[in-house]
């Protein structure tokens, strides 16, 4: 995947589709390693159009029927480490993933990790919006996601009817994927699937669930509420929630995380997010450091500079020489 900020249809097979080895070498390339196979005895035929915003992919897949398997054996600890959205467009498809398993109906959405094992069977003519990006987009940790994943999110029940026809749209209209909104638009999708995992995870929640999960939980959003108060520290948080710092740092530790680092790394991403955002094209870079918690400049550019490669007034002109160009 590209982390270029642009939004162009970089994979676009519009004329003949690809054929089963073609297509294996693609998504390979644009999506992460799979196995495929035909269903029934169908010759495979696959048509893909890949749109990048920042180092979120969007993917258009219409296709025959065929099983998709990611084995542990294509699995390293060295890759990158993405979430898949599926929204089913047309046909139905069976997803399996941590012992769950989600059958999927046009306008159905499901979420699942490509760093752990799954299959995804399409027994049908196919079509499909597939959004992959990276865990650090969601603001929400690993162990909770994995609760959720291969779960069917349907579009006529509870927040399905309102959050599924946004993705359903989405999908129908990959074309509104560029320019400068882009950005804004793919970020509130997201928002939007964790608002729908998060609800899904307190309706599971119930009576009887781990009291410490629902703590971790608890400490987490109040977390995330408060991102852009200057004096949000380890004491400040255990306080709000009548435990010890000690105890703070065990529900992150379990993790193997500090909850210092989950902070500035949730810090870093909603900086890094608002300096591509043409909205905010005319405040200092400063401005939208301290909007997040971040007053010292010189330590924030040293912070960014080390989680993204590049200082963020090069990230900020490089995205938005982009949309600018691309706008021209």
């Amino acid at each position: 995947m590209s982390g270029s900020g642009t939004a162009d249809y970089v994979v676009d097979t519009p004329g003949a589709p690809f054929g089963l080895a073609v297509w294996k070498s693609v998504i390979a390339r644009t999506v992460v390693p799979l196995e495929v196979e035909e269903l029934d005895g169908v010759t495979f035929q696959g048509h893909l159009a890949q749109t990048v915003i920042e180092d979120v992919s969007v993917f258009e897949i219409v296709a025959t029927p065929h099983l998709v398997r990611r084995s542990p054996e294509l699995i390293s600890d060295d890759d990158n480490r993405y979430y898949k959205l599926s929204l089913q467009l047309a046909g139905p498809a069976i997803l399996e993933q941590d012992g769950r398993r989600a059958e999927l109906r046009p306008g159905d959405l499901a979420i699942y990790d490509t760093h752990r094992p799954y299959t995804l069977t399409l027994p049908e003519h196919n079509q499909a919006m597939v959004v992959m990006f990276p865990h650090e987009l969601v603001d929400l940790p690993r162990d909770e996601v994995a609760r959720v994943t291969a779960t069917r999110f349907p579009n006529d029940t509870g927040l399905g009817r309102v959050i599924n026809p946004f993705f359903v749209e989405l999908g129908r209209n990959m074309d509104q994927l560029a320019g400068s909104h882009a950005s804004r638009l793919v970020h509130s999708a997201l928002d939007l699937l964790v608002t729908m995992l998060s609800q899904e995870l307190h309706r599971r929640q119930g009576p009887a669930t781990n009291s410490a999960r629902s703590l971790a939980r608890e400490v987490r959003e109040y977390i995330l509420e408060h991102l852009g108060d200057h004096d949000l520290t380890p004491s400040s948080i255990a306080q709000a929630h009548y435990i010890s710092t000690r105890h703070l740092y065990t529900i992150f530790s379990a993790e193997g995380q500090t909850v210092s680092v989950w902070i500035r790394s949730r810090r870093l991403e909603h900086i890094r997010r608002d300096l591509a955002d043409p909205l905010f094209a005319d405040r200092p870079v400063s401005w939208v450091a301290a909007r997040w918690g971040l007053h010292d400049a010189a330590h924030f550019s040293r912070l960014f500079k080390a989680e993204f490669g590049e200082s963020p007034t090069a990230y900020r002109e490089r995205l938005l020489g982009d949309h600018a160009r691309r706008a021209s």
